[in-house]
């Protein structure tokens, strides 16, 4: 899991590094590289490409390519590590949809954990001029969709191959990216290509590790370990872009972090 999150930061750290493409050429390029790998896995296994729980598979793929969209346009408002820490927030939208539409209860002690969480968003918008008012409520709705996403994936189950899932996600990606690309293109240069093409390399990539660290171990013991994200984003973002982070938002990050794994870490302590 670990590494699979130094992967997805790579990838998060070249999309920013590619900023001077639109959001939607960059999601093309990530979209579309990572389906030649779903789709050849697919047809070399003989597995069928539709599922069987189509309705669910479509809506999960609009959900999870309206979020990458909106995480790749905030990354050209605000810092990397911060964009990422606040799309790690889903969790605390998971249980307030959870609430809303599953009329699931949430513990006492987990209310105090999401709320130290959302305290931290408080104090990165609230207290740091720094950051983007409107790459923060991109990236709120970024995180927003990631939750609607994550509860489909619940719906959906083990019903349908993990692969088809994915394949749903990227093809409908690929197509939004693309009719996105009509409208804004720029012909990469050179080096640009292989930067671009790189982004569905490490997404490809990344997922498979994820994938396949939840297949060796509990979930509930590898799920927090998917926020050490947080700390090679703001890695890359001091060594490649130089960002500077002020005491509010670092203080807001570790308040975020802390709140979602306790709560993590709750949740498998009950299971």
């Amino acid at each position: 899991m670990v590494l699979s999150t130094l992967v997805f930061a790579m990838m998060s750290t070249m999309v920013k590094y590619l900023s001077q493409f639109g959001t939607f050429q960059l999601v093309f390029f990530r979209s579309f590289i990572t389906l030649v790998f779903t789709l050849g896995f697919l047809l070399v296994n003989k597995i069928p490409l539709l599922g069987h729980q189509r309705k669910l598979l479509f809506y999960r793929g609009i959900s999870g390519a309206t979020s990458m969209i909106l995480f790749f346009s905030a990354l050209h408002f605000m810092a990397i590590g911060t964009a990422v820490t606040l799309r790690y927030t889903a969790p605390l939208f998971v249980a307030l949809l959870s609430v809303w539409v599953l009329k699931e209860k949430i513990k006492g002690i987990q209310w105090f954990f999401f709320l130290l969480a959302f305290g931290g968003v408080v104090t990165i918008k609230g207290f740091d001029a720094n950051v983007s008012l409107l790459g923060f409520w991109i990236i709120i709705l970024s995180s927003i969709t990631s939750a609607i996403t994550y509860m489909l994936i619940s719906k959906i189950g083990t019903r349908d191959h993990h692969m088809v899932i994915i394949n749903y996600f990227m093809f409908i990606a690929t197509v939004a990216g693309a009719i996105g690309c009509l409208f804004d293109w720029q012909t990469p240069q050179g080096m640009e290509w292989l930067q671009l093409i790189s982004l569905g390399v490490l997404g490809f990539i990344a997922q498979i590790l994820m994938t396949q660290a939840f297949q060796i171990g509990p979930a509930y013991k590898i799920a927090p370990y998917k926020y050490v994200e947080v700390i090679f984003s703001l890695a890359f973002g001091l060594l490649v872009f130089y960002d500077q982070y002020s005491h509010y938002s670092l203080i807001g990050m570790v308040m975020i972090v802390t709140g979602l794994v306790l709560n993590a870490l709750y949740k498998a302590k009950r299971s």
